[in-house]
């Protein structure tokens, strides 16, 4: 079918360029020898992430536990859980993938987190692996690199029932930067955070064999981050508006659009489509206003959302007639995906298979 023939609102996938990019990334890891361990919470679909696997990725890395359990029953054995577990019945869950077999690898960046981790590996008999989570610049979970760093992890590394195999960050922030010179900046800071903190370690006596970095924006750089053991990118599997705005990705990497039809011309200026925020996400692009761009020309965009109407900015001398189809290119793909259950691939302008989005709404 014609893709111009598919009711809307629709999000498209390039199944061309999703597997270029997926080979790409696959295949920058291996030359840098890193491992790959990409985010299944960008697409949270099982047969992408086979794909990954296929690929040359390690395993997966997710954010919640309802994720893992989802990769765990598609056959997938080794997984970091990337957010700190807190609670009885999450650590409960957490030890029936271990007890199934599955490879758990947890994060923590906290004594309290940790202890509760300790205690259940006594109580299954094993040590759990742990990565420590440090701060390199976004100012979200971990404590700042080198001896603050350093001293947790030694208190962390008294408890029984755990070991201590990595250090991780994100460098999220790196999606504020413009430049290649500040994407290479915030690359080498995050590195360089978790080496220096390594140091520190070894000097104690601690051995820290992993060297876990994130973001897509990062990992363009891995053959530049000397010390880095695994790389965990994530949104690189679709690319977006905010990858594209900064030009860490070209057109050709732009995977994922999402098309609209025009519904109504209400004024000079204005038209409204048919997807609103629970289409496109409520996400902000630090370098350009609105939700989304038409992929056609980026002066007709989604100024505003509500929950079903896009409302688009459309330049002078530019008008758009009812049931025109408009595809736009969503702020973070990430965000779009967990809103839809299933993406439509496309091959040259048709519809080809569907992805299913199998851990949709898994935020536990």
């Amino acid at each position: 079918m014609d893709i111009n023939k598919l009711e809307t609102p629709v999000v498209l996938v390039d199944l061309e360029r999703l597997d270029r990019n997926l080979r790409r990334a696959a295949d920058s890891a291996k030359s840098a020898g890193v491992k790959l361990r990409p985010h299944f919470k960008t697409h949270k679909s099982v047969a992408i992430a086979k794909k990954q696997i296929e690929y040359g990725a390690c395993g997966m890395t997710v954010a919640k536990i309802g994720e893992a359990e989802i990769l765990a029953r598609a056959g997938i054995r080794d997984i970091l859980i990337a957010f700190p577990i807190v609670g009885e019945t999450k650590l409960h869950r957490v030890a029936e993938l271990i007890k199934s077999g599955v490879a758990i690898t947890l994060s923590v960046d906290s004594v309290e987190v940790a202890r509760g981790i300790s205690q259940l590996g006594e109580s299954l008999g094993t040590a759990i692996p742990l990565y420590v989570d440090v701060n390199t610049g976004l100012n979200r979970c971990g404590h700042e690199p080198g001896a603050e760093t350093a001293e947790l992890v030694k208190r962390i590394a008294e408890l029984k029932g755990i070991s201590v195999q990595g250090l991780m960050t994100h460098g999220g922030h790196s999606y504020g930067q413009a430049t290649e010179e500040g994407l290479k900046q915030v690359a080498a800071e995050e590195v360089g955070g978790l080496l220096r903190s390594k140091e520190l370690l070894e000097q104690a006596g601690i051995h820290v064999p992993e060297i876990s970095v994130g973001s897509t924006p990062t990992s363009k750089y891995i053959a530049l981050q000397h010390g880095a053991t695994e790389t965990r990118p994530g949104a690189y599997v679709y690319g977006d508006g905010v990858q594209l705005s900064t030009s860490i990705i070209g057109k050709d990497e732009l995977a994922m659009t999402v098309m609209t039809t025009v519904v109504s011309t209400p004024r000079d200026g204005t038209v409204i489509v048919d997807g609103g925020s629970k289409t496109f996400s409520s996400d902000v692009n630090p370098h350009r206003p609105g939700y989304g761009i038409w992929k056609d020309n980026a002066e007709v965009y989604l100024e505003r959302l509500s929950e079903e109407h896009g409302i688009v900015r459309v330049p002078p001398g530019m008008s758009f007639a009812i049931g025109d189809k408009l595809e736009f290119i969503p702020n973070h793909c990430c965000t779009v995906s967990n809103l839809h259950n299933e993406l439509q691939g496309v091959r040259y302008g048709q519809a080809a298979e569907v992805i299913h989005v199998d851990a949709r709404g898994q935020i536990r």
